[in-house]
């Protein structure tokens, strides 16, 4: 039986409504594909950015953490230092304090002090070995005890060594307030015969040096 136009039109009709429901089916499935594909990919590259964001703060707050290990092991070097520094100073001072005050009753018996002057002035033409002028510096209460010290002291140097050497005591005394003791001159050596004049302490500043031992 033949079909009429209105028939076929029907017909038609419910063919191209079937085309695009299944049309609109697999353009959704192809959507939802592709969203899933995309959330897929998405989730992968948040994940290794965060994996890479995670490393670089995590080498950083070694750094960080390295950083202020050295920094506090320096602190604590400083620190040890500052203690050993202020253990020495108070070691030296009291060192000092001590020979002061055994220098102060060596000076006030005349016997031992002159027997010490004596050692001075020889000590300090050994210790220079020069045959030239030697200037020796003092106290203006001790010129009597040194130029005793350095009238025995010549003819001992000169047997000893068999040189000459003219000695002779500066009118440039010594600070009244020091100790004791004497300083040598030959041109620009100098000799103390005590360790803390080198310091400025028993027997006074020397003015002209630089550097401290």
């Amino acid at each position: 039986m033949a079909l009429s136009d209105v028939g076929v039109q029907k017909q038609i009709k419910h063919m191209m409504a079937f085309i695009e429901q299944e049309s609109n089916e697999k353009a959704e499935e192809i959507d939802a594909k592709a969203e899933e594909v995309f959330n897929i990919e998405k989730g992968c590259l948040v994940q290794t950015q965060r994996l890479k964001i995670m490393e670089y703060y995590e080498k950083k707050e070694k750094q960080i953490e390295q950083e202020e290990k050295i920094q506090m092991f320096n602190l604590m070097n400083q620190a040890r230092l500052k203690v050993l520094r202020a253990r020495e100073d108070l070691f030296i001072d009291l060192l000092l304090n001590e020979a002061k005050q055994r220098l102060s009753k060596v000076v006030k018996d005349t016997t031992r002090y002159k027997v010490l002057l004596d050692g001075f002035v020889l000590q300090g033409l050994c210790q220079l070995l020069e045959p030239r002028m030697m200037i020796v510096h003092c106290r203006k209460q001790d010129f009597p005890l040194v130029r005793a010290a350095v009238q025995k002291a010549i003819p001992m140097y000169k047997i000893a060594t068999k040189k000459d050497v003219d000695v002779q005591i500066g009118q440039n005394y010594l600070p009244e307030e020091i100790a004791g003791g004497l300083r040598s001159i030959i041109g620009i050596i100098k000799y103390d015969p005590s360790d803390d004049a080198r310091r400025g302490g028993l027997f006074g500043a020397n003015a002209n040096r630089k550097f401290l031992d």
